[in-house]
């Protein structure tokens, strides 16, 4: 049985992290609790370190290409941990899942045409459609007590106009993770209307006990051919600084133009170290993801509990997958303003603004636990006090 350390508090302020090292410049103070921004606070797995450290002991590190070893590792970790088998041919490196989403709005639609994502949602996925001229088509997700679903019949409706859907799978912010008969039934709008469909996967490793994260593209042979998945050692490993994901596509036409695209753009050679993180990641790192799942679900109940019986005007979404909390104020009555002046100055926590996610925003907040449970207990003793 392997033991991991994730009550250590590790200090991150000084090492140019954004978490910490912004704190003054985004929420006015160096003495907040920072719980925003997508990483984790706990070291990352040993193996990970080790190799990094081995070969940064070799003094030269110039251009590098990747060895065979880098994807058949991402190859049986799909297979295992979500049972998706796939060939290493359809593996494209990419610096990131933002990259991507920005090369395949550009490569496989003009400017003008319709492009659905579903909010609240990831803010970048707005950024990626508006930065290319594309039109944004809202199918906004329907809550009714706290529990996010899909609105299919305006699916259905904005999937004519549209060329594109970006899906966030599971979701980042509200913490769904699809079920198979919502995966299917969005997935036959797509393929009726001839919609690509970009599958953003990066949290799939983050599905909490009791749930099952389903590819898309695993789901049959019609959408493994109108899905390009993307996933990346980052958000499960806590690796987001070294820059490297895989962009997953089985259709070869569809293969051969992303590629021509990012060796248009000289983006095809990738960094040495995340190359060597993500091999020894997918490859040794599963007993320390699966520590960390059962330590982030402790921090997950925590905070639904607390909030439940301390905080109960403040409501949570049930966190199906990630470790982010979607965490809804309205009972509150505050303006944008105030809540966010409120928890800045009062309870002296750094959260994202839930307005930056879209529709469905105002009056909710998402909160990042992936810290160790003393900073969680502090930050919901703050806004508790804040609150009364």
């Amino acid at each position: 049985m392997h033991t991991f350390d994730f009550d250590r508090i590790i200090d991150r302020s000084g090492t140019h992290t954004i978490k910490y090292d912004r704190r003054k410049e985004l929420f006015g103070a160096e003495n907040i609790l920072p719980m925003w921004v997508a990483d984790m606070d706990f070291s990352v797995p040993p193996p990970v370190s080790e190799a990094i450290r081995k070969r940064s002991e070799h003094p030269v590190y110039g251009y590098t290409m990747r060895p065979p070893v880098y994807f058949e590792t991402i190859v049986a970790w799909l297979k295992k941990r979500h049972g998706w088998e796939i060939e290493t041919d359809w593996i494209h490196y990419s610096p990131g899942v933002v990259p991507a989403l920005n090369i395949l709005i550009q490569e496989f639609s003009q400017p003008g045409d319709g492009v659905i994502l579903q909010s609240p949602v990831y803010h970048p996925f707005f950024h990626a459609i508006r930065n290319n001229n594309r039109r944004l088509l809202n199918n906004r997700l329907v809550e009714k007590n706290n529990k996010y679903t899909i609105d299919f019949d305006d699916l259905s409706r904005k999937a004519k106009e549209a060329k594109i859907l970006l899906l966030s799978h599971p979701h980042n912010p509200v913490g769904r993770s699809w079920t198979r008969e919502e995966l299917l039934k969005l997935g036959e709008i797509c393929l009726e209307n001839n919609v690509l469909i970009v599958s953003d996967e990066i949290h799939a490793d983050l599905t909490m006990p009791g749930y099952k994260h389903i590819p898309l593209a695993a789901m049959s042979p019609e959408l493994a051919e109108a899905t390009v998945t993307c996933i990346a050692p980052s958000k499960t490993f806590n690796l987001a600084g070294l820059s490297t994901s895989s962009v997953i596509i089985k259709n070869e036409h569809k293969k051969k133009r992303f590629k021509a695209f990012i060796e248009r753009l000289h983006l095809n050679m990738g960094n040495l170290f995340g190359m060597i993180a993500s091999t020894a990641a997918y490859g040794e790192g599963e007993p320390w993801l699966d520590a960390l799942l059962r330590y982030l679900q402790e921090n997950i109940c925590f905070v639904t509990e607390f909030l439940e019986n301390e905080i109960p005007r403040v409501r949570i979404s049930p966190v199906e997958a990630t470790y982010l909390l979607w965490l809804d104020f309205r009972e509150l009555n505050m303006t944008t303003g105030e809540l966010n002046s409120m928890l800045t100055r009062k309870a002296k926590l750094g959260l994202n603004d839930g307005t930056i996610f879209g529709q469905g925003g105002v009056g909710f907040q998402r909160m990042n636990v992936a810290c160790p449970k003393s900073i969680v207990e502090q930050a919901m003793e703050n806004l508790k006090k804040a609150i009364q």
